[in-house]
């Protein structure tokens, strides 16, 4: 099966990068179609499991490179769909960090203040809430009260969740069935599509050309709705502009496989990527001593054992994220729940034998699972990643019929990103470790390299033409007309959790599309309200009557 289609905006990925623009040039009178390479799920779809098949490994892609893993969404709405919706905006020394190239990354025009008006739009749109001690989690209450008892501050994070909806059953990451979680499907891509724009699944773009006239042809292939492995045909859809919102793991991918056709691509496209510095801890906790020491208990008498008990990340410890400390020393230490699966398997025993993240001693510590406490460690890296030769499909070559692929990015850390990684290492463990309340030790790198759930800076924004492939105003140097609005454009590591940023920037990104929309001829303004941040304007629209095709 071909197809061929017409638009005056194509954009690819609905993530925040995606859905953002969406919704303001539908709004605003353009014709959108969005192109998601993962399938549309509802409410009804999110499932409490992570077997092969379900919502868990429909709606996320695992990426292995060399060096550097790669977790990410596959579904329309993108990673808003699966991630844990902690919603800090970046601190100010961010915006003034040197990195790699020894000069400030980000565009001299972006700073904390000037994106602060596009926080407050994010904020006002998903909506995003403070939360008080009464909405974390146990794991949460019992981080803060290590951090208390070593010394260390800890706060509850800010999140895009409805707290009166959550039955803190930590399936976050496999979608909300209580629509609890504030993902892009319950505000602005019900926004988008009211104002008729167009979202078509399981359509993986693979390359994009130029045609007469100065427009724009994007090909893509039909994916097969089980097996994604499979194509089951594809066709070209011609638009006015291109918006590439595929996520830093995939949009260089798609531009790199277009450069034969577009012609020379920037020099930082796909390179100067960033894993924003992760890293996760894992602790035994020694309930006993938790009792002794903190006095802490629950209601039916257990002291912890609530590892799986409540949602995500709720509290941080952001002591570190003081900007008179020097680059590569500023990090946030977070409580997070990471489900069975990666969590289980790279969690190394504490003190143990090598191999720590196998053997007799990994069982042992598994048998204390729900007394496990998971922590989040976000950092300032080098951005040292490089993308090699795109596959000849998609962003990775697929090893198994969801979720799984082999990708081209090769990371090979420095010395600044392993001191950074180190003196947050250090940090949990002396906060964990302290009267012996707990045995901590980082995942381990040997099985899938160093490993990113935020990756960024792949095709980013700036001033300098040699270390960045955008322009500040996210448009692709040398190629008017094609806008990078997602991840990808994020200059470097954060050291907090980066939706808020990236969704940001996507609405900073949207009067300069407008105006060259405008300047091709295309009816469109800019202007439209802030989508309802509620689930009622979801369950008004129907998928099947706005699927292409359909």
């Amino acid at each position: 099966m071909t197809a061929y289609d017409k638009t005056d905006v194509v954009i690819v990925g609905s993530g925040f990068g995606g859905s953002i623009p969406a919704y303001h040039l539908a709004a605003g009178g353009a014709k959108v179609t969005v192109l998601e390479r993962g399938p549309w799920l509802e409410t009804k779809d999110f499932e409490h499991d992570y077997l092969l098949g379900s919502s868990y490994t429909r709606a996320f892609d695992f990426v292995v490179g060399d060096g550097m893993s790669v977790l990410g969404g596959n579904c329309v709405g993108g990673g808003s769909v699966v991630y844990f919706a902690a919603m800090p905006r970046a601190p100010k020394f961010v915006f003034e960090r040197h990195g790699s190239i020894g000069r400030r990354m980000w565009p001299s025009a972006i700073t904390r203040d000037s994106l602060e008006p596009w926080y407050d739009r994010v904020s006002d749109s998903l909506p995003v809430s403070k939360q008080d001690w009464n909405d974390v989690s146990y794991a949460g209450g019992l981080w803060a009260a290590f951090c208390d008892h070593s010394g260390r501050t800890a706060n509850p994070a800010p999140v895009a969740v409805d707290n009166d909806r959550c039955v803190n059953c930590n399936f976050m990451m496999a979608g909300c069935r209580f629509d609890a979680k504030r993902s892009l499907l319950t505000n602005y891509l019900p926004a988008a599509l009211a104002h008729g724009a167009k979202i078509r699944p399981l359509h993986e773009v693979q390359r994009i050309e130029r045609i007469d006239g100065g427009d724009y042809r994007v090909h893509f292939n039909i994916v097969d709705d089980e097996d994604y492995r499979v194509h089951s045909g594809g066709g070209t859809i011609d638009a006015k502009i291109v918006i590439i919102a595929a996520g830093a793991g995939a949009t260089p991918v798609i531009l790199q496989r277009s450069e034969s056709a577009l012609g020379t691509m920037p020099h930082a496209v796909g390179r100067y990527f960033s894993g924003n510095g992760e890293r996760l801890n894992t602790a035994i906790i020694d309930e006993e001593r938790v009792r002794e020491v903190l006095g802490l208990s629950r209601e039916d008498g257990k002291v912890y054992e609530a590892n799986h008990i409540g949602k995500g990340p709720t509290v941080a410890n952001w002591d570190k994220l003081d900007g008179s400390l020097p680059e590569y020393e500023r990090y946030s230490l977070e409580q997070l729940y990471f489900p069975p699966g990666l969590g289980t398997i790279l969690a190394q025993v504490p003190d143990g034998d090598e191999p720590r993240w196998f053997g007799a001693q990994k069982k042992e510590i598994l048998k204390k699972w729900a007394s496990w406490l998971t922590i989040f460690l976000m950092t300032e890296d080098d951005n040292e990643g490089v993308f090699g030769a795109p596959p000849p499909t998609g962003n990775a070559y697929r090893i198994s019929q969801q979720m799984l692929g082999r990708g081209p990015l090769k990371y090979d850390p420095t010395p600044n990103t392993l001191h950074g990684w180190s003196l947050a290492d250090a940090e949990c463990k002396e906060i964990l470790e302290k009267d012996g309340l707990a045995k901590v030790s980082p995942w381990t790198n040997d099985v899938v390299g160093a490993y990113t759930v935020h990756p960024l800076a792949s095709c980013r924004i700036g001033d300098d033409p040699a270390t960045s492939a955008l322009h500040p105003n996210h448009e692709l140097r040398d190629h008017p007309g094609i806008f990078v609005t997602d991840s990808a454009s994020v200059p470097g590591a954060l050291t907090v959790n980066p939706a808020m940023t990236i969704a940001a920037l996507a609405e900073r990104s949207v009067p300069g599309i407008v105006r060259a929309l405008q300047a091709r001829g295309v009816d469109v303004t800019y202007g439209a309200p802030t989508p309802d941040g509620s689930i009622t304007g979801r369950r008004a629209v129907s998928k099947l009557s706005l699927v292409a095709g359909s």
